[in-house]
């Protein structure tokens, strides 16, 4: 196997790093609308939204991305064996994209059918791509101390396109579609369908795959899945991935409801005017209107409050990820990324005590949960390219994309259950996309699915990670002998 194990140069990080911001724009808006997309917007039903969003997730996602790894880690051609893939696929996944958000006026039963259809072809294009994408963070370098920092610069990406969709995107869709969500959402994801297919092929352009297999180390696929199956770290990072990805997906995707229903909206316009942010806004206006632009910021409270909220959190997030590498460096991944994992949690818990005018509070609790989960960011993918490394340290044999599926299918599974939880949750406690008012049980039932719900998963995947035992030290006795190996052959 050669390698080469030498630092990547800042060019390359930020060209790997834009693919996340392609693949984030559709993700993070997967995370917090695709539920109030098909709900509040596209009028499915509840029970509708769950089977879509469960079956396509499963089917696409959970099912297919073990099949696209073993295809990614057979693919051989001049421009290596994943970097291929984010270009084939940066075009169909586009349009995709565009088809998922789009609202044609069809019957119930006709609705149901293209959301199916359109959701199913996005999900199994996002994995055919993104698959790839990640796995190519494994063989751009073997130096697992320059994976830290390049986990750390493409977070940095995946920040921005979170602050774009949660902070955002709401009033854009709103003033885009003159208040009509449907046309707001279809011209939004054009330009991020568009976007994506420029960050894709300038990714492609700028990395190079280092890490090659010989010839005489690749695996059946039945190697692979014994390896897996062998692979205990595997194991508890994908159980970790999944339960991380429910939690994003359950508490993201219950923002919105949280403050268009709960947040009191008297109070949330007090401290918007109280912060200056309405302020800001008014100097905004006037500022576009003397030079002839109209910039008409919608006036809901609960609008700005909720993209204000996200950016407080995505702003503190930012900061932990700068911390990540540092800690990660000194303490070893497994142990800072449990142990911020767990702190981050108590202040998703805290939600389950706000009162409805308790603004600052909210506000402050999201800042600090951004701060400390921010730290974990940067680590998972860091994690199962240590685990790739893991698997071919122990085995002779390396399956970066198998391997990578974990993510995938923890990813894909995660905001597919996260997602179906969601709706179930609405369901159960009566919410009604069609009603402007919302029942006392309802209200209930979003609150605690931010809160006590949505703070489980964290938990106890916090506590798996005592059995990974790829330690600070273990990571350095595998790359060193992994390199050793190399130089060797």
């Amino acid at each position: 196997m050669n390698t080469v194990t030498g630092k990547l140069s800042i060019k390359e990080k930020v060209g790997y790093s834009l693919g996340d911001l392609a693949a984030n724009l559709v993700f993070q808006t997967l995370v917090t609308y695709i539920v109030f997309f098909y709900t509040d917007v596209y009028k499915l039903s509840n029970n509708a939204a769950q089977s879509v969003i469960f079956w396509c997730g499963i089917i696409g996602g959970v099912i297919f991305a073990p099949i696209m790894g073993a295809i990614a880690d057979r693919t051989n051609t001049r421009w290596g064996k994943y970097r291929p893939w984010v270009l084939w696929t940066a075009i169909p996944f586009a349009v995709g994209i565009f088809l998922t958000f789009s609202t044609p006026n069809f019957s119930d039963s006709g609705k149901l059918i293209y959301a199916f259809g359109t959701y199913l072809l996005l999900v199994v294009l996002y994995t055919a791509n993104n698959l790839p994408y990640a796995s190519l963070s494994g063989v751009l370098t073997g130096n697992m101390a320059e994976r830290n920092s390049l986990s750390a610069y493409r977070f940095v990406a995946v920040m921005v396109a979170q602050f774009i969709i949660q902070v955002l995107l709401y009033p854009i869709i709103l003033m885009v579609g003159d208040g009509d969500k449907a046309a707001g959402f279809e011209t939004v994801m054009l330009v991020f369908a568009i976007a994506g297919v420029i960050c894709f092929v300038l990714t492609f352009l700028s990395t190079r795959e280092r890490v090659q297999v010989a010839k005489d180390s690749e695996s059946s696929i039945r190697d692979d899945v014994r390896d897996l199956l062998g692979n205990v770290p595997w194991v508890i990072m994908l159980a970790v991935v999944i339960l991380v990805f429910v939690t994003l997906a359950l508490k993201g995707g219950m923002y919105i409801y949280y403050f268009n229903n709960y947040v009191d909206e008297a109070a949330l316009s007090s401290f918007l005017d109280a912060v200056g942010f309405n302020g800001f806004i008014a100097v905004l206006t006037v500022f576009f209107g003397g030079m002839g632009f109209q910039f008409a910021w919608p006036e809901a409270a609960a609008a700005s409050g909720f993209g204000l909220f996200n950016g407080g959190g995505i702003l503190f997030m930012i900061v932990g990820i700068a911390l990540s590498k540092p800690l990660a460096d000194r303490f070893g991944k497994r142990n800072i990324f449990s142990l911020f994992l767990a702190l981050s949690t108590l202040f998703v818990l805290a939600f389950v005590v706000f009162a409805p005018d308790a603004i600052g509070a909210m506000f402050l609790s999201q800042i600090l949960h951004g701060l400390l989960y921010g730290i974990t960011i940067p680590l998972l993918w860091a994690m199962i390219a240590d685990v790739a490394d893991y698997s071919e340290w122990k085995n002779n044999r390396r399956a970066t994309a198998i391997i990578f599926s974990a993510m995938i299918l923890g990813l894909k599974g995660g905001l597919t259950i996260g997602s179906t939880i969601a709706a179930v949750i609405l369901d159960a406690y009566g919410y009604d996309g069609t009603s402007a008012l919302q029942s006392d049980s309802a209200v209930q039932g979003i609150k605690l699915a931010m809160s006590v719900y949505a703070s489980i998963p964290f938990f106890v995947a916090a506590a798996l990670l005592v059995f990974y035992k790829i330690n600070k030290k273990m990571e350095i006795t595998i790359e060193n002998e992994l390199a050793a190996r190399r130089k060797s052959q």
